[in-house]
């Protein structure tokens, strides 16, 4: 039952490895998408995929690198990928085709595309594109110089990349209307702080991405504020933008890998990366779980043997069904383990003597040996489970640069800086002592019960009692315990030290001992006391009565 438990693949703070294979057996792969994408035409989105196989280390990545370099060097207008209108735009006037290979914010910062770029907005139909043409004439912004400044070429080529990807359609219905209100409440004076910043997250887009990356990317983008969190990402990702980009576009669930990668700062991509070699559906199963990648070794070993790897293959289907039933299971398998091993305990030990036999009483060694399996498996859930103690991870706060325009107040101060009082580690230290305590706090009271239903007299009773006194003070002895164990630990750097933690352990245990000892064991020795005095007592003796008086005559 043990080895069934852990054949489960079911985690609380991790999602494994093999369920994100069986989800991605519903889905493209990786490197097949990159190839339907080069045969339409797609050339800079299918080499991010192509980079981001490189990274995950996912075989056959160097055929689609060679095949991808061919194509670009035979038809380099391919690098603007299928827009046309778009490509055919900036051929004119000296520029070449081939210029769609480069980051597109670096091409539309020149002067002669950004004003051939605008001179294009201004005969489109969309009252999208014209309200966010119409921002040029601000002269109160809060993140770019206006357009009438000397400096106010970054407003007028942010302007006029958000201006191509919303006439070309390369945004998604809600993307748009975020950007048409947000134009439309700047030119209201409404302030124009949120238009401006989505206006840099798509300039941050652009000075990695080139124009067909950039419109994949931003065109599964659902909304403002994905967004502004994938750009901040995006910034952030250095080398490993590709895992991201691929990600995105694999998934469709941008939404999801934003906040995957916010939740999970330090180790969000390297999953991701990992996770690509499951495909589309692989990458979509990690996003939602809204836990960590998790490959165990011991459960890849034994699952090329079968039936093991049957199990485990069942399993995962089940996991990804029904989750519930499925941690349902594991647990369940965990807990008869345990009372198996305890039942085995009872079994082995010698036969009672004669004399014990009055202390017999049947059905409290079941008893028992479910409060052990329940320990048991608050056992193989610290043993087994990953991640279970490490702290969550927290993003590095996106740095952006707010300069004093005419219409962007500064405001003074700092804002203020929340400290987390308890952590991951704490609370499971916590958890761990308080169930241990409520478990010898159990066994306390099954021992209890049972002396009261022994076949003996009550003073034997109060001595049995007495006898007990060191278990029923066990929860003061653990907690001691509890206490300096953590002490050492935390003395040695193992864990970050918490006084709440070291000393949880010893209060836990006076509060259980004193609600017991008053509440239970203090009534059951009074009654008992009372049961033994009654029955010791002598019977009362019959004496003479008196004769009634007689009548004055």
């Amino acid at each position: 039952m043990l080895v069934c438990g852990l054949l489960v693949p079911w985690h609380l703070r991790a999602v494994d490895a093999s369920v994100v294979e069986r989800a991605g057996r519903s889905g493209p792969a990786l490197l097949e998408w990159g190839v339907a994408l080069a045969g339409e035409q797609e050339l800079g989105t299918a080499q991010m995929l192509m980079q981001a196989a490189r990274i995950a280390g996912i075989p056959g990545w160097d055929r689609l690198g060679m095949s991808l370099t061919n194509m670009a060097r035979q038809n380099p207008a391919l690098a603007w990928g299928g827009d046309s209108r778009v490509k055919n735009l900036f051929a004119v006037g000296s520029q070449t085709p081939e210029a769609g290979a480069e980051p597109f914010t670096g091409f539309i910062i020149l002067q002669k595309n950004r004003e051939a770029a605008l001179a294009h907005l201004r005969a489109s139909p969309s009252p999208a594109v014209q309200e966010l043409l119409r921002t040029r004439s601000l002269t109160s912004t809060a993140l770019f110089p206006p357009s009438s400044s000397a400096s106010g070429q970054a407003f007028d080529a942010a302007v006029a990349l958000g201006g191509l990807l919303l006439e070309g359609g390369h945004l998604s219905t809600g993307l748009s209307s975020n950007l048409f209100a947000l134009a439309a409440q700047a030119n209201h004076g409404g302030g124009s702080e949120p238009l401006e910043e989505s206006l840099m997250d798509f300039l941050s887009l652009g000075e990695r991405l080139n124009w067909d990356q950039l419109a994949a990317f931003a065109g599964r983008i659902p909304d403002a504020g994905t967004l502004h969190q994938l750009a901040d990402e995006a910034r952030n990702a250095g080398d490993q933008l590709p895992v991201l980009f691929a990600a995105v576009v694999l998934s469709g669930k941008p939404a999801a890998v934003a906040a995957y990668v916010a939740r999970f700062s330090d180790t969000g991509l390297k999953d991701l990366g990992a996770s690509l070699h499951y495909g589309a559906g692989g990458v979509s199963e990690l996003v939602q779980s809204d836990r960590r990648l998790y490959h165990s070794r011991l459960l890849g070993r034994v699952a090329v043997y079968d039936p093991f790897g049957a199990m485990t293959y069942f399993a995962s289907d089940y996991v990804l069904k029904v989750p519930r039933l499925a941690l349902a299971v594991k647990w369940f398998c965990y807990l008869l383990s345990g009372f198996f091993l305890a039942a085995a305990m009872h079994a082995a030990r010698p036969a009672v003597t004669p004399l014990e036999l009055p202390l017999q009483v049947r059905g409290f060694h079941l008893v028992r040996e479910f409060l052990f399996s329940l320990g048991f498996l608050l056992v193989v859930l610290l043993l087994s489970e990953p991640f279970l103690a490490q702290e969550s991870q927290k993003g590095v706060p996106s740095f952006r640069l707010h300069l004093p325009m005419a219409g962007g107040a500064v405001h003074a101060g700092i804002a203020g800086i929340s400290h987390t009082i308890m952590n991951a580690i704490i609370l499971l230290t916590l958890l761990f002592f308080f169930v241990l305590q409520a478990l010898i706090y159990t066994a306390c009271l099954v021992k209890l019960a049972e002396i009261r239903r022994q076949h003996v007299p009550p003073r034997m009773k109060l001595k049995l009692l007495e006898n007990e006194d060191h278990l029923f003070d066990a929860g003061l002895y653990l907690g001691f315990v509890g206490t300096i164990i953590s002490l050492i630990i935390a003395s040695l750097g193992l864990v970050k030290f918490s006084l709440m933690a070291a000393y949880s352990s010893t209060s836990f245990g006076v509060i259980f001992v004193v609600i017991f000892k008053i509440f239970h064991l203090r009534p059951a020795r009074r009654t008992m006391l009372m049961e033994a005095e009654i029955g010791a007592a002598p019977a009362p003796a019959a004496y003479p009565t008196a004769p009634a008086p007689r009548a004055a005559s």
